[in-house]
């Protein structure tokens, strides 16, 4: 049974690489702002973290629609 998951999941990651890709960077580019949310959060950070990773949080934001056109 965990044979045929894992092989839909590698044909899945083989279909969509690059939205995949996509979103791993761009937690990659978020990671040290993310925990520093999650320890201190405030409103001030979280606008700061928008405004200065835009390119980040459009692809998170648009990432739903990337994987669900497949």
């Amino acid at each position: 049974m965990a044979n045929i998951f894992l092989i839909r999941f590698i044909n899945y990651s083989k279909l969509n690489w690059m939205p995949l890709l996509l979103i791993l960077l761009s937690f990659y580019d978020l990671r040290i702002d993310i925990r520093l949310l999650v320890d201190f959060f405030t409103f001030s950070s979280f606008v700061y973290i928008i405004s200065d990773h835009p390119l980040a949080i459009a692809v998170l934001l648009i990432a739903p629609g990337l994987l669900k056109r497949t």
